[in-house]
């Protein structure tokens, strides 16, 4: 665990919340208002630079910035990253799939 100041927080494992970190920031308070009104704002703010960067380093893949911030779809996730300036690039498998999605939609 991390000792409490600006910009240093604290991690905890929640195994009996299905595998999820929870994870504490501490951001001055004038800093945190220019990414919202209240904490919700500010969790949201966080949630999506982590999203980008990891998108941008190749860290995560669009499915995993899908479950991160709550998408239902990728669509969403392809909606988010073009509003952030982000090329979606899809790979061979992802074409061709969407592909045969369409075809077998088609043949209903």
């Amino acid at each position: 665990m991390f000792s409490e100041g600006p910009g240093i927080g604290s991690m905890r494992n929640n195994q009996e919340e299905g595998g999820t970190m929870q994870i504490n920031l501490y951001v001055p308070e004038e800093i945190a208002r220019n990414f919202g009104e209240d904490a919700r704002s500010v969790e949201r703010a966080a949630l999506e630079g982590l999203a980008l960067e990891g998108i941008r380093s190749g860290r995560l893949s669009r499915g995993q910035v899908r479950r991160l911030l709550g998408f239902a779809t990728r669509y969403e996730v392809d909606g988010f990253l073009k509003v952030h300036g982000i090329a979606v690039q899809e790979s061979l498998e992802e074409v061709e799939r969407d592909s045969e999605r369409v075809l077998t939609l088609g043949l209903q």
